[in-house]
């Protein structure tokens, strides 16, 4: 059973989602405050987190940067604020997708399966480790190590990585990426949300992301992952 927590002030959306996601056999936790989810989240073990933006005693972006800091799970941002700069922002505190209200609740659902699906499930054909010099992804359990140290990717980082990755000397255009990054449809998806997710991937696995060797911009093109692949086990 997916275990959820929702951190939202207002009763009235909490509900009528938790109403709807326990149809679909979630089992969901609802905290109206940052004092209450912090509270939540040191008891129990989550596997997504619905996080509204404004709430009484804060804003999710605190708290996503303090979930950020303990854990990997899974956020999705529900907030009224449409603005670009605040879903740009989201995303790059750690946040795995971003939804405005009003929203269908049906949507709600595709996205968190999008989420959970991109988090942890590899296909069949993919359970392997690929090696590229110090970095190694551990496609079956969706780790990444450089220098046999774990990095921590979220998942949207991760399935990036896997995509150019998997592409290897390819220069794969900015259409390319997101068409393969994103499952569901996402109104918000443009040139500075993949910008973004490009330099935080290259802060973790570059030595110097400054001045990258694996991750390199084809200026006019797109993006091409460097490097041959070696020591792949099946």
């Amino acid at each position: 059973m997916i275990k959820a927590l929702m951190v939202e002030d207002d009763s009235t959306i909490a509900f009528g989602v938790k109403y709807a996601l326990d149809q679909e056999g979630f089992n969901v936790d609802i905290a109206k405050d940052l004092e209450s989810a912090r509270e939540s989240i040191n008891n129990n073990e989550y596997n997504i987190i619905l996080l509204d933006v404004m709430l009484p005693d804060g804003t999710g972006y605190e708290f996503c940067k303090e979930v950020r800091d303990m854990s990997e799970v899974p956020i999705i941002f529900l907030t009224a604020c449409d603005e670009e700069v605040n879903i740009v922002m989201g995303l790059d505190i750690g946040g795995d997708d971003y939804m405005t209200k009003p929203f269908r609740v049906r949507e709600l659902i595709s996205r968190i399966k999008a989420v959970l699906r991109r988090r942890g499930a590899v296909n069949e054909e993919n359970k392997k480790i690929l090696k590229f010099g110090n970095i190694s992804i551990h496609t079956l359990e969706a780790r990444i190590f450089k220098n046999n140290e774990e990095i921590y990717l979220t998942s949207v980082e991760y399935k990036l990585l896997l995509i150019l990755a998997q592409n290897k000397n390819i220069v794969l255009s900015r259409a390319q990426i997101l068409e393969k990054l994103w499952d569901v449809s996402y109104d918000f998806v443009n040139d500075n949300t993949l910008t973004v997710y490009i330099k935080r991937l290259r802060e973790k696995i570059e030595d110097n992301p400054s001045t990258p060797k694996q991750i390199i911009t084809v200026r006019g093109l797109g993006y091409k992952w460097i490097g041959s692949e070696n020591n792949v086990h099946i």
